[in-house]
């Protein structure tokens, strides 16, 4: 038997750093959004082999990126699969293949998007009375993001981002997402966030307010939505603010200024996107930006929200 899962990127429309708990975790509150950029897992059990056989291959759509994942017990699928035979004594062997389209270590959940995918298929498979709550209880074991990643959608994440709120969809618009080939480690961000103080905070909760009144652009007010993370990440890296001069040039450039509503960075970097009122103007932003700018080696995407309030809407 086998099963495909869509494993969706998401964006922090919100992302705030509270405190930290005794134990090192930093407690966060977020405002985490899907889009509609996704990898593709495909799991199949293997009854016949024994229930220490799972084996992964990764492909890419960029053949300059493959073999840049390791497939081995360090990958997050390979452990999301793992903490399911151990959860649930399962005595099957499991064989996984990833296509992976988001890009890695880009404020995206890309990894965590994966491992959550694992964790739905191999319920499918084995265990389909498994809750979403039993799912996303096991998945604060592999991530801060894997919980959320269950079902992802529009949700308020708390704690270590195991506390999920559900939330009104956002109104639909059109997004542009340019990720600079720099790689971002989530941790070392944490750990410079540390070292420094947080001057300014997003306001989570006027944010939530905006939303139940359908108000995507007083939601993303520059006000109210930040990014605690990005003053780290920019100083850091330069070419998070270069992002963010070319989706703002390229708005301008081809009449899109008037319909921006917001240009942020997502995670902890270096990954930037653009908002727009109408896909139209998202998709002139980013043919603007494809065929006169943004270098060949940077991603590159034009994509809008997802709502995904069911798993089951996950699937193919």
């Amino acid at each position: 038997m086998e099963i495909t899962q869509k494993a969706y990127a998401k964006l922090n429309l919100g992302l705030d750093v509270t405190g930290r708990r005794g134990d090192g975790y930093h407690l966060v509150d977020m405002i985490m959004q899907t889009v509609g950029i996704f990898d593709t897992l495909t799991v199949r059990s293997l009854p016949e082999k024994s229930a220490d056989a799972v084996t992964l291959q990764i492909t890419t759509e960029d053949e300059k990126k493959a073999g840049q994942l390791s497939a081995g017990e360090d990958n997050l699928v390979v452990r999301a699969i793992r903490a399911m035979q151990q959860r649930y004594r399962l005595d099957c062997g499991f064989e996984a293949e990833l296509v992976k389209r988001i890009p890695a270590a880009a404020g995206m959940a890309g990894g965590s998007a994966d491992a959550a995918a694992a964790l739905r298929c191999v319920r499918a498979l084995c265990v389909p009375d498994a809750s979403d709550r039993e799912l996303e209880q096991l998945a604060v074991t592999l991530g801060a993001d894997v919980p959320y990643c269950i079902t992802g959608g529009t949700k308020r994440c708390e704690g270590i981002g195991e506390i999920l709120t559900d939330l009104r969809p956002v109104p639909q618009c059109g997004v542009v997402i340019l990720k600079p080939p720099a790689g971002v480690s989530t941790p070392w961000i944490y750990r410079a966030l540390d070292a420094s103080s947080i001057e300014r905070h997003p306001d989570i909760p006027a944010m939530i307010r905006a939303d139940e009144a359908g108000d995507l652009r007083q939601m993303m007010e520059e006000k109210t939505a930040w990014n605690v993370l990005e003053p780290v990440a920019r100083g850091a890296f330069p070419e998070i603010s270069a992002a963010e001069n070319y989706l703002c040039q390229a708005a301008e450039s081809s009449g899109a200024g008037g319909e921006l509503i917001r240009i942020m960075m997502t995670g902890s970097g270096p990954t930037c996107f653009a908002l727009f009122e109408t896909m139209k103007q998202a998709q002139s932003v980013f043919l603007s930006l494809r065929q006169n700018t943004v270098p060949p080696e940077w991603d590159l995407f034009c994509t809008s929200f997802i709502d995904t309030r069911l798993a089951a809407q996950m699937q193919d």
